[in-house]
């Protein structure tokens, strides 16, 4: 059986840890689980006394569950805990008698003010004797706390091996090699906001299961098995919570829980599940952009990184990060460094227009070498043939790091050739894929991003819209010109579509057009079949899945 508990130390992660915690099980304590639940607090099965020192809490440092009837209560409550002990100045250890401070992740007080979670590192103490208070002026778990004194105390009996099994906290304070981890009684001390919390973890180190059911609850629960390290005990919490209904404030909560290695591991799921909800509901920013722009960097995170964002393009993408950056770190260096090591990765620069580019080259918000580096980047990757697009986009895809993958954007993207002379000419390629073309039926179209000639914006559409005679649905595709004005454009233009058996470009209809702002000039059926045929799986258009479209526009004189 020790055996068996013994997988629980040394590796978070290890699937033999918790056999009754696997990714699909519900959360309970199931009938092949270890339940030690007969012995918690028995003197017949322990070989240990436990003494928790219970140290009094200011009005403001109840339970963050206690009054909280919602996750946004426990977030507001924890963040003014949190901040009150940021005041409050770091007590001269002289003045407190000595102890041994089981935990090799306690920082040492130089950088105390540096420690992002000053509030939460656990202290245990090993007494030779269970009577007096020697210790009950000594540190704390809470660094910002002067040396209060101990307002009650509680005794558990406790199994060393049941503890140690499930917590690597525990596991070295009984296996330090020091003389005082023979000894029998073993002081732990707290806040007695924790309390509740730590007594919940107790039992369900004996249980694996607990009584509380409420998201505040489970939070303070989860925030004490972090402190203790029971990784078991976080992934039940975690899963809990998944399985209540998110919302924006408990979404965003989940993804600022403090970030040590142990607490990753553990609440991967539920920060996935986190992620999931923001990008879902946020997809479409320009629905909730102002809700959008007042959410915090790791909402803004969830949301630029999702591969379903409905945005018109990756230059819009752009923007917006950057209007966001400027609006949150209107500190130019605060902001270069957020852009840079945060929110860049998100952007996905291959998919920009080279116009954008550009202006990304000149933007002074980006470090110089690294928006060079970005940009040279996205043009090799334009340059790439498109079946090594698809190969770098498939390599990216399993990684965090997705630049290369395409996301669904309103407005499809081109590769664009520009000459200037003879005459100023542009020829322009656009692929649909099947699954694209399927969903335009049957009145549906799709536009692509926009691109230049003559200093004059253009676009197609792709359309599936009747024939001339109005007897069957059709492909049809485009040319528009962005309004802007009354100005006169005279263009001729040429579609082509790559066909089998050769896969080359073939042309499919020539004609010339005088553009005003707003106007569009196209044919309705451009492969003069019925959109049947143009769908079916022996479709001559159709090469490996794509539909590869080819536009040339050339300036009249």
């Amino acid at each position: 059986m020790m055996k068996e508990l013994n997988t629980d130390l040394f590796d978070p992660r290890s699937t033999l840890m918790d056999p009754d915690f696997s990714r699909d099980a519900t959360p309970s304590a199931d009938a092949d689980a270890d339940d030690f639940a007969f012995a918690f607090n028995d003197s017949n099965f322990s070989d240990r006394l436990l003494r928790i020192e219970i140290m009094g809490d200011t009005p403001e440092s109840r339970p963050d569950s206690e009054a909280c009837t919602s996750i946004a209560d426990w977030a507001r409550h924890r963040k003014r805990r949190r901040e009150d002990i940021k005041k409050e100045n770091i007590p001269d250890l002289p003045e407190c008698p000595e102890e041994q401070i089981l935990n090799d992740n306690q920082p040492d007080m130089d950088d105390c003010e540096g420690c992002e979670n000053q509030d939460e590192e656990a202290v245990a103490m090993v007494e030779e004797s269970p009577s007096g208070d020697e210790a009950a002026n000594s540190n704390d778990s809470d660094w910002g706390m002067d040396c209060s004194t101990v307002v009650r105390v509680k005794t558990l009996h406790i199994s060393s091996p049941i503890l140690a099994a499930k917590s690597p906290f525990f596991y070295k304070l009984f296996s330090n090699g020091m003389r005082e981890s023979e000894q029998r009684h073993v002081t732990l001390r707290i806040n007695a906001s924790e309390e509740a919390a730590l007594m919940e973890l107790l039992n369900f180190m004996y249980s694996n299961t607990l009584s509380t059911t409420s998201a505040p609850a489970l939070l303070d629960v989860l925030m004490a098995a972090d402190k203790f390290e029971v990784a078991s005990c976080m992934r039940y919490c975690s899963r809990l919570l998944r399985n209540m209904p998110m919302t924006p404030e408990s979404a965003l909560l989940y993804l600022e829980l403090p970030s040590s290695v142990l607490m990753a591991e553990a609440v991967q799921a539920l920060t996935d599940a986190a992620k999931q909800y923001l990008a879902a509901r946020y997809k479409d920013i320009s629905k909730f952009i102002e809700e959008v722009m007042a959410l915090p960097l790791a909402g803004i995170e969830a949301i630029v990184s999702s591969d379903e964002l409905q945005v018109a393009s990756e230059d819009a993408v752009y923007d917006f990060v950057l209007k966001w950056s400027r609006t949150h770190y209107p500190k130019l260096e605060e902001r270069r460094e957020i852009l840079g090591s945060r929110l860049a990765r998100y952007i996905r620069f291959p998919y920009m227009t080279c116009r954008k580019l550009k202006k990304v080259l000149t933007c002074n918000d980006f470090d110089h070498d690294a928006a060079s580096k970005l940009v040279l980047e996205a043009l090799f990757f334009k340059a790439e043939a498109p079946h090594r697009q698809r190969i770098l986009a498939a390599e990216e895809s399993a990684t965090l790091n997705r630049r290369f993958v395409e996301r669904a954007y309103k407005y499809r993207p081109v590769k664009v050739v520009e000459f200037d002379l003879p005459r100023q000419q542009c020829v322009v390629y656009l692929d649909l894929k099947r699954e694209e073309c399927a969903n335009l039926f049957p009145s549906g179209r799709v536009y692509s991003q926009a691109f230049h000639l003559g200093g004059q914006g253009f676009f197609l559409s792709a359309h599936c819209n009747m024939d001339q005679q109005s007897s069957f649905h059709c492909f049809g595709l485009f040319l528009g010109m962005q309004e802007k004005g009354s100005v006169s454009f005279a263009v001729d233009y040429e579609f082509a579509a790559r066909s089998k058996p050769t896969e080359e470009f073939i042309s499919k209809y020539k004609g010339n057009y005088t553009f005003t702002g707003g106007k569009a000039v196209g044919y309705r059926n451009l492969f003069a079949i019925p959109w049947t045929s143009f769908m079916a799986e022996d479709s001559l258009y159709f090469i490996n899945g794509v539909l590869h479209l080819r536009a040339e526009l050339t300036i009249r004189h």
